[in-house]
């Protein structure tokens, strides 16, 4: 199906055939249209076209429904101008902004969009791209030479994403443009990768349906608005900021700031000055914010309705803290790729938040199975497993992990935890971190908890370490607020006070630094593995 040209007050961009029944969408009959919406071309036009839909804080504009839609309508064209179809990767290797917005989108629409981290070096792009089969990559106009060269020697044609001052945002030197069809909710708009078992990476395929009922599942939990307003710190490449603060804020008909970087010195300038109302962000960001407060409610935080944390857990001290300094309300979610993002949250008021839990599931199943698929009363710990239209339904060709990875039609999350008696769900830890020593499971993020409440621990994380007899033994790496603030034996001491003796460190590492991932996440096994490699 060709483009028909369309026109509005900006400028003459292509608008396909299909996309005029949404264009006169208001919010009054807004329900209507968005009932049926099962696409990402169908996000752009829910709120009314004059409604701002993404802020750039650098250039201190604002760009409407009606412009990114015409951005994305436009770039999505000259993507099919370059030959892409539907299934067809766009690997995009952009930092955060309107860019990375509209490329996503545009690429979700004319094929199959691959967001990658942009700060990967060589090798990385290098096997990304072909593991993706890649069609094109976009890339920021300068820069981003490792991308660049491991797409030429891949032969992989690259076109620059530029954005004008005035917040407009094309491809240089764009294709002309060629027939684009609208996209079905069963069409794969977006591919993530994953950590195996093993370490090499699952492709994530994600469904235009898969995306869209997420964001509503989202933007409902939470009572999202037009008068919300979401800051984007998370990155783009990463579904948590694709769907939560991105997705879920524009089916919503909200607005989303979108900053480049994560910068604490200027996030609260940021919030004060577009009257952000929400954001959300993993432990690490939520603690930096919270160490450079006086530990009062920043006057520029007036705004704020709720803060919201996924990806890692935090402790409920920091949790507490956050809800003292901040006086909003503070509520952890529970996310992964393989759900396009969101399963369960706390809700806000006047709902029941339990802190130490992550809520309640969110528009799909949860269940707590043990090793033989049975399911387990309240209370009772096991495997968590979900289902629902969310959820995607296999990792691309990748026979083995899928045959491990569903049960009964359901999909083994890898997390173990309970529901409670009210169905709040709790995590205990991921099943594949659990140490078992001498016949005894000792859950790592318990042992993480107990070293945390020492005053001298900024940050703990515990792992298994091989023992002739006993199979494992548990260890820990710490990070101390003041360095030689204390000791080894002090902190084992501290352990052995509050835990059962099988449960207790035998061995505490004083590190500088624990690496996480871009998400803030931390692998266990892989903290183990530097550590114990440096003591042999």
């Amino acid at each position: 199906m060709h483009i028909d040209r369309g026109s509005n007050e900006n400028n003459n961009s292509p608008i396909p055939n299909w996309a005029p029944e949404w264009q006169s969408v208001t919010t009054d009959h807004a329900e209507d249209a968005v009932s049926s919406q099962s696409n990402l071309a169908a996000l752009l036009h829910i709120a009314p076209g004059r409604s701002t839909a993404v802020i750039v804080p650098e250039l201190g504009i604002r760009i409407t429904y009606d412009s990114l839609r015409q951005q994305v309508m436009a770039m999505a064209e000259s993507l099919a101008g370059a030959g892409i179809r539907r299934g067809d990767r766009v690997a995009m290797a952009l930092p955060n902004g309107l860019p990375a917005i509209v490329s996503f989108l545009a690429a979700g629409i004319a094929g199959t969009a691959a967001p990658l981290n942009p700060a990967y070096p060589y090798e990385e792009f290098l096997f990304f791209l072909q593991d993706t089969n890649a069609r094109v990559l976009l890339c920021p106009p300068t820069g981003h030479e490792e991308a660049r060269s491991a797409a030429a020697d891949r032969g992989i044609p690259v076109f620059s994403v530029e954005m004008k001052s005035d917040g407009t945002v094309h491809l240089l030197d764009a294709p002309k443009g060629g027939p684009l069809n609208e996209p079905s909710p069963t069409d794969i708009a977006l591919i993530l990768h994953t950590s195996g078992s093993t370490g090499r990476p699952k492709r994530v395929p994600l469904r235009h349906s898969n995306l869209a009922i997420s964001a509503r599942n989202i933007a409902d939990f939470y009572k999202l608005s037009p008068e919300d307003v979401a800051l984007c710190i998370m990155p783009l490449f990463h579904i948590h900021g694709l769907v939560a603060s991105t997705l879920a804020t524009l089916r919503s008909g909200g607005m989303v700031v979108a900053p480049t970087k994560f910068k604490p010195l200027a996030f609260w300038r940021t919030v004060r000055e577009y009257r952000v109302t929400w954001y959300s962000g993993v432990p690490t960001m939520h603690q930096l914010l919270l160490a450079r407060t006086r530990q009062e409610k920043p006057a520029d935080a007036a705004s704020l309705r709720f803060i919201r944390s996924c990806s890692a857990p935090l402790t409920l001290e920091v949790i507490h803290r956050m809800e003292e300094v901040f006086r909003v309300p503070f509520v952890e979610a529970y996310g992964m790729t393989e759900a396009a993002h969101q399963m369960s949250a706390n809700p806000l008021p006047p709902g029941r938040c339990k802190h130490g839990s992550v809520g309640l599931a969110t528009g799909i199943r949860i269940s707590i199975m043990d090793c033989d698929g049975n399911p387990l009363p309240a209370n009772q710990r096991g495997e968590v497993v979900i289902q629902g239209p969310s959820v995607f339904q296999g990792y691309e060709n990748n026979h083995e992990a899928n045959g491990g990875s569903f049960v009964k039609g359901w999909f083994r999350t890898g997390d173990q935890g309970f529901l409670d008696e009210d169905n709040y769900l709790h995590l205990t830890g991921r099943i594949k971190d659990l140490i078992i020593r001498g016949g005894e499971n000792v859950s790592p993020r318990e042992v993480d908890e107990v070293l945390l409440k020492h005053p001298a621990v900024a940050e703990a994380v515990t792992f298994g370490c091989e023992h002739p007899t006993l199979g494992e033994e548990v260890a820990a790496a710490v990070v101390l607020h003041e360095p030689n603030s204390e000791t080894e034996p002090a902190l084992l001491k501290h352990c052995r006070e509050r835990l059962a003796e099988y449960k207790c460190p035998k061995k505490i590492y004083l590190v500088e630094n624990i690496p996480t991932t871009a998400t803030g996440k931390i692998r266990r096994r892989a903290v183990a593995a530097v550590l114990l490699d440096e003591e042999e």
